[in-house]
């Protein structure tokens, strides 16, 4: 219930408000999100190039409402892939297909969507295409195979064990040999197409990773469960799967010694480092899934 509460706050400007004038929860936000700038973005990507991890850059934001503000998207992508290459950083980039303007058009996001994978290949990097609420599922995947099947190598799909069909999903990448970020899913989703029980979301994930590690192509484990971080060492041991074949990737802020652990422990890391000024909606749902911080904010944010 605790966790449904935070996740309609996200939309709710009155809030919004109150957070950002806030100083007391400044700090959290900065644990969560590097900067509202790419500049600072890049100097955190730097410091965890240099620890030996990679990152994949996100710039926030979801839902523009017309084609200026999804061309500005657009253009912001090409430049943080360019700037990657100037500066020359381990790091691709995370994108949303509503900041392209999915909810506008299909054809304008699969237009900017080719043209922005295109501009990645032809710099040798790559594009993650996250996956938003179920209302968008169907059309994010047809839009990853359309790119996908022109250049494979440069872009690849995240899908959330949270929801029924994604077992079937993961097959269809597998097949198609698409790099896959397998995330449990921070949405909240109705019954009838999604778990609802922490146990059975889990259960889903973990017979996902073990599919992915066996047949997948690169997978990202993408998870800050230690349990299940724990299951998936010693199932790639079990099955003699080489640390090369896959990576961990966790969020910029959360379990940040578990992270340089594993990166000492000859695994591959990646740190998905959000940035931007539209910065709220990211941070209730960090919040949402973590009640320590809930209660923090609970204690300090109305306090005069």
């Amino acid at each position: 219930m605790l966790r449904s509460g935070m996740l309609r706050v996200a939309g709710n400007q009155r809030v919004e408000r109150i957070v950002r004038e806030s100083r007391l929860t400044q700090p959290l936000v900065g644990r969560f999100v590097a900067d509202e700038q790419l500049e600072g973005a890049i100097n955190e990507t730097q410091v965890l190039n240099a620890a030996g991890m990679s990152v994949t850059l996100d710039m926030l934001g979801e839902n523009v409402i017309d084609d200026i503000e999804a061309t500005d998207a657009y253009h912001a992508y090409l430049a943080i892939l360019d700037r990657i290459g100037q500066v020359s950083i381990d790091a691709n980039i995370s994108i949303k297909l509503t900041m392209l303007g999915l909810d506008i058009s299909e054809p304008i996001a699969a237009t900017k969507l080719e043209q922005l994978v295109a501009h990645a290949a032809d710099r040798r990097n790559f594009v993650r295409i996250d996956m938003e609420g179920s209302a968008y599922t169907d059309r994010t995947l047809a839009l990853f195979r359309h790119v996908h099947d022109q250049y494979p190598d440069s872009v690849g799909i995240v899908l959330q064990s949270c929801l029924h069909r994604t077992d079937h999903d993961i097959e269809e990448m597998i097949a198609r040999e698409a790099r896959v970020r397998l995330v449990k899913g921070a949405y909240k989703e109705p019954p009838s197409i999604a778990y609802r029980q922490k146990r059975d979301v889990d259960a889903a994930y973990r017979r996902q990773a073990k599919r992915l590690l066996d047949a997948g192509h690169y997978p990202a484990i993408a998870t800050h469960d230690t349990a299940i971080i724990h299951m998936v060492k010693e199932y790639a041991q079990q099955n003699s799967i080489d640390a090369s074949r896959f990576e961990f990737q966790m969020l910029y802020g959360i379990r940040r010694d578990l992270q340089y652990q594993l990166t000492l422990d000859g695994y591959r890391m990646r740190v998905y480092v959000p940035y931007g000024d539209s910065w709220y909606p990211y941070f209730v749902r960090r919040l949402a899934e973590r009640p320590a911080n809930i209660l923090f904010v609970a204690r300090n944010l109305f306090k005069a």
